[in-house]
């Protein structure tokens, strides 16, 4: 954790000034995403990064928890916060493991672009599982590393050994599927945006 912890930590400032590479995708994501919340829901994104993401969907919730393991992404998500007068929004450093979150909590858990970055994908999976309401619905949008070119997942070991590439799991959209209905969600949306990338709406049975 704390290596992974260091590596965003000193990434945040260059992330929070990083374009959106698709931003078509990214806005029919949002999109998307809010045709499913509700006035009174409850959500918890982990993995928030800056805080961008939570901060378009605040007003179409009644309140945000956004979470990310680097307490410099965290500072900066709540500058954005303050800057726009946004108050539904809660910033907190920590993880899913490490924060005190009340199962059975949260109407919505967004998990975006996070994913590939994690050790445990199977039991960050049956975690969000158990802090959504039945009903609840998990958002992720993911990398799937298992069909980047061989010669990337060549490189990628060498860029970690150099402090230059965060950790990196590996799963192709078939894999994430199985691992969601696999800890007990059933798959509402689906959407490849490309050929290495999917974006997922499961629900949890009621």
């Amino acid at each position: 954790m704390k290596t992974q912890q260091a590596f965003w930590d000193k990434a945040a400032a260059r992330y929070a000034k990083a374009p959106i590479r698709d931003e078509a995708s990214y806005q029919k994501k949002l999109a998307t995403t809010q045709t499913y919340f509700r006035p009174d829901w409850r959500v918890l994104e982990f993995g928030c990064g800056t805080g961008s993401t939570a901060l378009i969907h605040a007003p179409h919730v009644s309140h945000i928890l956004a979470t990310d393991i680097s307490g410099n992404m965290i500072e900066i998500a709540q500058g954005k916060a303050q800057a726009a007068g946004i108050e539904n929004v809660r910033f907190e450093r920590g993880t899913l493991d490490s924060l005190a979150l009340e199962p059975g909590s949260f109407d919505a858990v967004l998990g975006l672009n996070i994913l590939h970055l994690l050790d445990d994908v199977k039991g960050t999976i049956a975690r969000v599982h158990s802090l959504l309401k039945p009903g609840g619905i998990f958002v992720s949008s993911s990398v799937m590393m298992a069909e980047i070119p061989w010669y990337w997942r060549m490189l990628i070991p060498v860029a970690q050994l150099v402090g230059l590439a965060p950790n990196i799991a590996r799963f192709s959209k078939n894999g994430l599927v199985k691992m969601l209905t696999d800890a007990g969600f059933s798959i509402d949306h689906e959407w490849q945006p490309g050929k290495m990338s999917v974006f997922i709406v499961a629900k949890k049975s009621v």
